[in-house]
Protein backbone atom coordinates (compact mmCIF):
# COMPACT_ATOMS: atom_id res chain seq x y z
CA UNK A 1 0.00 0.00 0.00
CA UNK A 2 2.59 2.77 0.69
CA UNK A 3 4.39 1.75 -2.73
CA UNK A 4 1.36 2.31 -3.91
CA UNK A 5 1.06 5.50 -2.31
CA UNK A 6 4.63 6.95 -2.94
CA UNK A 7 5.06 5.61 -6.33
CA UNK A 8 1.89 6.86 -8.00
CA UNK A 9 -0.68 9.42 -5.95
CA UNK A 10 2.70 11.01 -4.70
CA UNK A 11 3.65 12.35 -7.97
CA UNK A 12 0.30 12.59 -9.28
CA UNK A 13 -0.33 15.23 -6.63
CA UNK A 14 2.35 17.16 -6.79
CA UNK A 15 2.51 17.03 -10.92
CA UNK A 16 -0.87 18.64 -10.76
CA UNK A 17 0.53 21.41 -8.12
CA UNK A 18 2.78 22.03 -11.12
CA UNK A 19 0.68 22.07 -13.81
CA UNK A 20 -1.68 24.49 -11.85
CA UNK A 21 1.10 26.67 -11.33
CA UNK A 22 2.65 26.50 -14.97
CA UNK A 23 -0.90 27.60 -16.58
CA UNK A 24 -1.47 30.60 -13.86
CA UNK A 25 2.20 31.75 -14.47
CA UNK A 26 1.42 31.67 -18.27
CA UNK A 27 -2.00 33.45 -18.30
CA UNK A 28 -0.18 36.27 -15.90
CA UNK A 29 2.50 36.72 -18.74
CA UNK A 30 -0.05 36.65 -21.30
CA UNK A 31 -2.25 39.31 -19.58
CA UNK A 32 -4.81 36.77 -19.46
CA UNK A 33 -8.12 37.03 -17.32
CA UNK A 34 -8.40 38.22 -13.84
CA UNK A 35 -11.09 35.23 -12.96
CA UNK A 36 -8.77 33.00 -14.87
CA UNK A 37 -5.91 33.70 -12.35
CA UNK A 38 -8.01 34.08 -9.23
CA UNK A 39 -9.57 30.31 -10.32
CA UNK A 40 -6.02 29.20 -10.84
CA UNK A 41 -4.99 30.28 -7.90
CA UNK A 42 -7.62 28.50 -5.57
CA UNK A 43 -7.15 25.07 -7.73
CA UNK A 44 -3.56 25.52 -6.67
CA UNK A 45 -4.21 25.75 -3.18
CA UNK A 46 -6.40 22.81 -2.91
CA UNK A 47 -4.36 20.73 -4.69
CA UNK A 48 -1.58 21.95 -2.58
CA UNK A 49 -3.60 21.19 0.50
CA UNK A 50 -4.57 17.82 -1.43
CA UNK A 51 -0.92 16.83 -1.81
CA UNK A 52 0.02 17.64 1.53
CA UNK A 53 -2.49 15.42 2.78
CA UNK A 54 -1.47 12.53 0.55
CA UNK A 55 2.04 13.22 1.25
CA UNK A 56 1.38 12.42 5.26
CA UNK A 57 -0.74 9.47 4.38
CA UNK A 58 2.11 7.96 2.85
CA UNK A 59 4.48 9.03 5.64
CA UNK A 60 1.94 7.80 8.12
CA UNK A 61 1.47 4.08 6.33
CA UNK A 62 5.03 3.51 6.22
CA UNK A 63 5.69 4.31 9.36
CA UNK A 64 7.29 7.54 9.49
CA UNK A 65 6.25 9.11 12.17
CA UNK A 66 7.51 12.16 14.42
Amino acid sequence: MASAMSGILVPIAIGAVAIVLILGLINMMRGGDQNTSQKLMRWRVILQFVAIVVIMATLYVMGIRP
